[in-house]
């Protein structure tokens, strides 16, 4: 973490009024429906056996390791960008993972990981954090595998690679044939199958969209906090408790 200095009165109701405002901009319907998904893939793992699931843990931590340190590498070279430029690119490159299949999204998933862990970095560096020390990369995985500061009461997991790898162009044709059979029959199969591409693209696309908005947001809101606990001399448990209340939910329980 790089030195605050505080030169003028911390304004805390001002800069909780501007959190609480980043918190449910994060969240969206379709975001809500992406997290069912994942939660139902999430649900299938839990059934693999356990030297399996283990392994696949471990992996997870490994990439998401790597695509950490790839960020953090990229930050040499390329500036940090504007949340909406950070957006555009991980959605296209969501519609091109998603238009082949399964294939496709293993290659593109690695990529993505990195812009959304590098958009997470860049909202701690503009809090005045360091995205390199340990503490701080610690914060940035934090962010990136839970729901945020009030998470631990509802047990939310956001699942991003879980919902990615689940939904591709094959489960929006089943959901549609489950919401909508006539549609589904009026497409007939050799139709039906023409359109997967498609539907992976789009699903691909709005998955990488509707999560990289939220993680920029939720960034933003965790290390505004962190530095804020600095600026105000406040326990930060007390700011989440804060946040809590003005959001009317109840605050963790600890982590």
């Amino acid at each position: 973490m790089s030195d605050i200095v505080t030169t003028t009165p911390v304004d805390l109701d001002a800069e909780m009024a501007e959190i609480s405002r980043r918190y449910q901009a994060a969240s969206s319907p379709g975001l809500q429906v992406l997290n069912l998904l994942g939660g139902q893939a999430e649900g299938l793992l839990d059934r693999l056996p356990g030297p399996v699931r283990n392994g696949l843990d471990g992996a997870t931590e490994r990439a998401l390791l790597i695509a950490l340190d790839a960020a953090q590498s990229s930050r040499r070279a390329v500036p940090d960008q504007a949340g909406w430029l950070n957006t555009a690119v991980a959605t296209a490159m969501g519609a091109a993972g998603g238009f082949g299949g399964m294939p496709s999204a293993l290659v593109e998933l690695p990529v993505t990981t990195t812009v959304l862990l590098r958009s997470i970095q860049g909202a701690a560096s503009e809090q005045g954090f360091d995205p390199a020390s340990e503490n701080v990369r610690f914060d940035c995985l934090r962010v990136f595998g839970s729901a945020g500061p009030l998470a631990h009461d509802d047990g939310a997991d956001l699942g991003f690679l879980s919902v990615r790898l689940t939904l591709t162009g094959g489960t929006m044709q089943k959901m549609i044939a489950t919401v909508a059979p006539r549609l589904a029959g009026v497409l007939g199969q050799k139709l039906a199958a023409q359109t997967v591409p498609v539907l992976g693209a789009v699903a691909g696309a709005a998955t990488n969209y509707a999560f990289t908005n939220y993680y920029q947001q939720m960034a933003h809101v965790h290390f505004r906090l962190r530095r804020l606990a600095v600026e105000a001399d406040t326990p930060h448990e007390v700011l989440v408790a804060e946040l809590a209340k003005r959001l009317n939910r109840p605050p963790p329980s600890g982590d």
